[in-house]
C-alpha cells in the first residue's frame, strides 16, 4: 500500500482523521478486495457512501487500516474527502468508524470546517464568517466558519431538517421496561433519560452506558421506528443518547431567550462511545425538545458531554420534511488539531488491516 497521510483533529475531545487525497486504486488494495471507485464522476455522496460499504472495497480495507488497530482504536473516527453532489458545495465525505460509514458526523463537519479554513482549501477573512458546504450521505450541511484576527474561533454546523420519527416507544431491556423517543438529525437516535434506570453520565459509568447504548439499538434497529420515511439508505438505528437534566445557569440579563443545560453520551454504531456532546446527535435531540415544546425559538440547548466539553443548539428556522414537523438545527462548537501521520502497511504484516478488540 502506498503511504496514507492524514491530517487529525478533535472536537470536543471526539477524534475526527481526515484523509485528503485518496490512493489510487491499484496502490489501496491492503488485502483481498475488489475495486470500488468512489470518486467516479457523476455520482451522489450518498451513492458513492453505498459503493464504500461493499464488504471487501479498497476504501472499507483502508478504513479499516486507519481506524481499526494498531493504528487506531475502538473509538476512532475520520473521513475520506471525495467530490461533491456539484458545484454548489466545496467538496464531499465519507464518513467513517470502525463498524462502517455513517450517513452523518456534526462533530466531524465541524472540523472540517477548521480544516478547510486553515489550509486555506476555502479562502476565509481574517475576521469574519466563512460558510463552508459539504455533502455528506444524508444531504448538504454547512460549516459556518467564525475566524478572528487570523484564527478560527468556532464553528456553527448547520444540519439536515431534523424531526421526530417516534416517542414514548416501549422497549425491554436487562433493567426493565424503558421508553425512548426516536428521532433523525442526519442519522436516526433513540434516545432516554438516564435517569429513569439509575444512571448517570459520568466517566465511571461508561461501561453500563455502553452496554445500554448497545441494548437499546439493536433492540429498535429493525423496528419500523428505525426506518427512515423516504430513504432506506438512511433507516437504522444509528446510536443511541443517553441524557441527563442540568440546572441551566441564570441567563443574562434582558436575555429573553431561554436556555436548557442537558449532559448526553452517545453510544453510536456497535458500542462506540462519543466523547464530544455529538454533533448530529444534538440536532436530533434538538427535534425531540423542539416537538414537545421543550425548546423553542430563541432558546439555547447546552448540550454537554461525557467528559465535560459543550455544544450550543439552537433552532435555525421550522419547516416540514417528508410530511412532518421539522427543524433546521445549528449546533456550535470547535475543533482543534492534533496532528499529522503517514501511515504504511508493511505487506508481510499477517495483522493487516487491523483488529479490534470491543
Amino acid at each position: 500500500m502506498d503511504a496514507v497521510s492524514t491530517i487529525d483533529y478533535h472536537t470536543g475531545g471526539e477524534p475526527f482523521r481526515i484523509v485528503e487525497t485518496l490512493p489510487s486504486a491499484a496502490a489501496s488494495r491492503v488485502t483481498t478486495t475488489r475495486r470500488t471507485d468512489v470518486t467516479a464522476p457523476g455520482l451522489t455522496v450518498a451513492e458513492r457512501r453505498v459503493r464504500a460499504m461493499r464488504h471487501g472495497s479498497e476504501l472499507d480495507d483502508l478504513r479499516r487500516v486507519l481506524c481499526h488497530e494498531p493504528r487506531g482504536h475502538a473509538d476512532m473516527y475520520g473521513g475520506f474527502i471525495v467530490p461533491p453532489d456539484d458545484d454548489g458545495a466545496h467538496f464531499g465525505v465519507l464518513f467513517w468508524h470502525k463498524d462502517g460509514f455513517s450517513t452523518a458526523c456534526g462533530h466531524g463537519t465541524i472540523a472540517l470546517g477548521v480544516w478547510a479554513v486553515e489550509t486555506g482549501l476555502v479562502a476565509a477573512p481574517g475576521t469574519g464568517t466563512t460558510n463552508v458546504v459539504i455533502d455528506v450521505p444524508s444531504g448538504r450541511v454547512t460549516a459556518r466558519v467564525h475566524t478572528a484576527e487570523g484564527n478560527v474561533t468556532a464553528v456553527d454546523f448547520v444540519s439536515v431538517p431534523s424531526f421526530v420519527i417516534a416517542t414514548g416507544v416501549a422497549v425491554q431491556t436487562s433493567r426493565g421496561e424503558v421508553r425512548v423517543d426516536v428521532s433523525y438529525g442526519g442519522a436516526i437516535y433513540a434516545q432516554l433519560d438516564a435517569a429513569s434506570v439509575g444512571l448517570t453520565i459520568e466517566p465511571q459509568n461508561v461501561s453500563a452506558l455502553i452496554a445500554l447504548g448497545r441494548e437499546l439499538k439493536w433492540a429498535l434497529n429493525d423496528a419500523d421506528v428505525a426506518q427512515h420515511p423516504a430513504d432506506p439508505r438512511l433507516s437504522g438505528i444509528y446510536g443511541t443518547i443517553l441524557f441527563e437534566q442540568l440546572e441551566a445557569p441564570d441567563a443574562a440579563p434582558g436575555s429573553a431567550s431561554g436556555l436548557i443545560a442537558q449532559r448526553n453520551v452517545a453510544i453510536f454504531a456497535d458500542g462506540q462511545v462519543d466523547r464530544s456532546p455529538c454533533g448530529s446527535g444534538t440536532a436530533a435531540r434538538i427535534a425531540t425538545l423542539a416537538a414537545s415544546g421543550t425548546m423553542r425559538d430563541g432558546d439555547m440547548l447546552q448540550h454537554g458531554s461525557i467528559v465535560g466539553s459543550t455544544f450550543a443548539g439552537s433552532i435555525l428556522s421550522r419547516t416540514r420534511v417528508h410530511g412532518r414537523d421539522a427543524v433546521l438545527p445549528q449546533v456550535t462548537g470547535m475543533a482543534y488539531r492534533t496532528g499529522e501521520s503517514r501511515f504504511t502497511v508493511d505487506p508481510r504484516d499477517p495483522l493487516t488491516p487491523g483488529f479490534v478488540l470491543r
